[in-house]
């Protein structure tokens, strides 16, 4: 009986293929392997031909699907390999790490004591220091972070960085070799030297060996344990029994857990996605694996082929150049091939020409990789996420990393169908789809979405799945419980335009009861007056979606006669702040009303701008505002907007009362100046008879106006207030002082070298 302890780093391809020569030598009669013993009924599908790494195994509470837990692997991964190794030679495969319901139970543990030892310090004064009951329970829930055993070898060595260190030595080597003894060596040292283990790697630890004595305890002859480099010391040196049983026997009792295998992406297995055993480069990785010799050569044929999808020019002479460069970079510094360092400096050097904005492509799509995996359609999974792959096989609406755009025309019926689909995600928590906001098409009939999907996203499902086994009973239910938790009607009208933009009937009449219900007892105009775009935009765009907005029409009725009534008594004495909030309510409410495209809407509102505007007391920013929403619908001659802005600007008004007046009537577009000659003249006159006192606090107020104009506009009265400067100058000397000019001779005759008194004398 042999047992035989591969220390390998997760996703390594030198580690992965040493390992497969390492099982062919052994021919293990049984693999254990670092991972979820949970899972252990899935290692099966690994063999299966739908299944393509990258993917993962995901753990979840089935009663809080938010603890989830995600083991990758990809192709090049060793536990991968030596898991397809042992279904294809018929060898018993099994996970022998500690259960994760045991590592989830235990986390909640210390996050419950770590709350209660914060709780304690909050007690104590900032100034004395922890009780030693305290200290001892923050230490014990937040053991010291343990050194990279890596970088200390590393260090050993005499390199900088552990990561190219490693991948110098092990993850680059092209033949397979015997590189396992010298790692069990190397981890040794290193952990004789540290500290000891914190207590849930020994908990796993422990674990990991109870399962391989079972293993022994089978007659398996042949054991093949492959775990992390770290573990290896731990494994092959083991302590009693009875060490480890009294280590696992104060574990909290596990929590039942679900397994299911889901894609995966290269970009989830980067260190900048915040996985922890996460590497930097998984394409360059999977070229390590994969890639025929000389490894230099096709690395950058993939360069090129990357660059030319990209429409950037590269030459074979670059290429050629770029290659010899790399293997000179790799022999100067004392290396068999190159590593990613030098294919990168030579590609930077000779194809980029020093730039990184082309080299950020080949970042992207080749180094990192925009691998997704793929999984078999019958492998378990919650029947939410079952049935969305259902959806997107039939709307050929397939899940890709990276961002992808697709222009919808929801006058076809795929289209239409895959746009209620995305709204249903939406609705579900699940943003595979964001809408983008484009010109140049028929808004009515278009749109455009960016899709980007995470496989993250399969939690959020499986946490959706309470509420229904389809994407749209899903989303209906989620629907009327959001609008049965809140009273808010801007919140509820927003939900019944997602409802309707999902095609949810009966979710859209629940709401539209609940909205009418609310309504007919309320009286907050502002939020009436925020409820009602997203209604105007739901009658004026459902027609396009074939569905049934009748019952919308009659609560937009409602909501335009309230506002009308209540409008001037919301903005009476309105201070500073309360007319600032008013303000983009009854921009919201204009553009709801123009949307609607009633006659019988825009009469009321004309009707309520002017009496509004009337109103003694009312705050200049609603004043100037009114008076130009009456004028940009004609509903106000300019001779009367002229009058207006001339009573608002008079000697009368104080300076800030007329610029929050200018503020309200210029808010967003001030073309209107560069066009009329009488609102110009007014609002120059103005501020040309401001005061210091007066100019200084209306200032800011003016610049931030001028500040939201488009760039043009602004060009186009920063013109036409420089002429009109230009054009008020005297012509006939009129304002010289001759005293102040005869100053100035003396200088100039200077500069000029010149005698400027002769001059003057003749």
């Amino acid at each position: 009986m042999s047992v035989t302890t591969f220390g390998i780093r997760h996703h390594g391809p030198g580690s992965a293929r040493s390992l497969v020569a390492g099982l062919a030598v052994l021919r293990p009669d049984a693999i254990l392997i670092e991972g979820p013993p949970e899972a252990d009924a899935l290692i099966a599908l690994a063999a299966h031909e739908g299944m393509r790494p990258p993917v993962a195994l995901l753990l979840y509470d089935p009663d809080a699907p938010q603890d989830a837990g995600f083991y990758p692997f990809a192709v090049f991964s060793p536990e991968w390999q030596a898991m397809r190794y042992g279904l294809q030679a018929s060898v018993p495969v099994r996970f022998i790490d500690l259960p994760y319901g045991q590592q989830l139970a235990l986390r909640r543990a210390r996050n419950v004591a770590a709350a209660a030892a914060l709780e304690r310090l909050a007690e104590l004064a900032e100034d004395e220091p922890p009780d030693p009951e305290t200290a001892a329970a923050l230490e014990a829930v937040w053991p010291a972070m343990r050194t990279d055993p890596i970088g200390e070898l590393a260090t050993a060595a005499g390199e900088p960085d552990g990561e190219r260190w490693w991948d110098r030595l092990v993850e680059a080597r092209r033949t397979p070799g015997d590189v396992f003894g010298a790692i069990a060596e190397a981890m040794t040292a290193v952990r004789t030297e540290l500290p000891d283990e914190d207590p849930e790697t020994a908990a796993r630890e422990a674990a990991m060996r109870r399962e391989l004595r079972a293993a022994e305890a089978a007659g398996h002859e042949r054991i093949a344990v492959i775990c992390g480099a770290w573990h290896v010391p731990a494994l092959m040196d083991r302590p009693t029994k009875a060490h480890d049983d009294a280590i696992l026997r104060v574990l909290p009792k596990p929590i039942g857990v679900k397994a299911a295998w889901v894609p995966w992406t290269y970009e989830r297995l980067t260190m900048e996605s915040g996985y922890g055993a996460g590497i930097t480069s998984p394409g360059w990785y999977e070229h390590l694996w994969k890639g025929r010799d000389p490894i230099t050569v096709t690395w950058m044929a993939r360069v090129a082929r990357t660059f030319r999808d990209a429409d950037l020019d590269v030459s074979p002479a670059h290429l050629i150049e770029a290659t010899r460069l790399a293997d000179t970079l790799a022999a100067l510094r004392g290396r068999a091939i190159p590593s990613l360092d030098e294919m990168t400096e030579a590609v930077r050097t000779v194809v980029t020409m020093g730039s990184d904005v082309e080299l950020g492509i080949v970042r992207d799509r080749l180094i990192v990789g925009r691998a997704m995996g793929t999984v078999p359609v019958d492998a378990p999974i919650a029947p939410l996420a079952s049935d969305l792959a259902k959806e997107q096989r039939r709307l050929r609406l397939r899940p890709e990393e990276g961002a992808k755009t697709v222009d919808l025309d929801l006058r076809g019926a795929i289209d239409l169908e895959r746009s209620h689909l995305l709204h249903r995600l939406g609705l579900l928590d699940v943003p595979w789809g964001s809408m983008q906001r484009v010109s140049g098409k028929a808004g009515t009939f278009h749109e455009v979405w960016s899709l980007a999907w995470k496989p993250e996203y399969v939690v959020s499902l499986i946490a959706m799945s309470r509420y229904g086994t389809t994407v749209a009973e899903a989303a209906s239910a989620r629907t009327a419980e959001l609008a049965g938790a809140t009273d808010r009607l801007a919140a509820l009208t927003e939900l019944v335009e997602a409802a309707l933009l999902a095609d949810l009937p009966d979710a859209v009449e629940a709401l539209v009861d609940r909205i009418a219900a609310i309504a007919a007892v309320g009286t907050d105009v502002p939020g009436l007056m925020a409820a009602l775009p997203p209604l105007a935009r739901v009658l004026r765009y459902g027609n396009v979606r074939s569905t049934d907005v009748g019952a919308v029409a009659t609560v937009v009725d409602g909501f335009v006669e309230r506002i009308a009534i209540g409008l001037r008594g919301a903005c009476a004495s309105l201070d500073d702040d309360a007319a600032r909030e008013m303000l983009p309510l009854i921009d919201g409410t204009a553009g709801a009303i123009a949307l609607l495209d009633d006659v019988d809407h825009r009469a009321t509102w004309r009707d309520t701008l002017t009496a509004l505007g009337d109103q003694a007391g009312l705050h200049g920013l609603i004043a100037g505002r009114g008076c130009r929403l009456l004028l940009d619908s004609r509903a106000l001659e300019p001779d009367e907007a002229t009058r207006r802005m001339q009573l608002a600007l008079s000697r009368g008004a104080t300076p800030a009362s007329a610029a929050a007046w200018v503020e309200g009537f210029l808010r967003d577009g001030g073309m209107v100046l560069v066009h009329d000659d009488a609102l110009f003249g007014v609002l120059d006159t103005w501020v040309s008879g401001l005061t210091g006192d007066a100019f200084d606090p209306v200032l800011p107020l003016l610049r931030r106006t001028v500040s939201t104009f488009p760039a043009p506009e602004r060009r186009s009265l920063g013109e036409r207030v420089k002429g009109r400067s230009l054009a008020a100058r005297p012509t006939d000397g009129g304002g010289l002082d001759p005293e102040r000019a005869d100053a100035v001779l003396p200088i100039l005759a200077t500069i000029l070298g010149a005698d400027l008194s002769a001059a003057a004398d003749a």
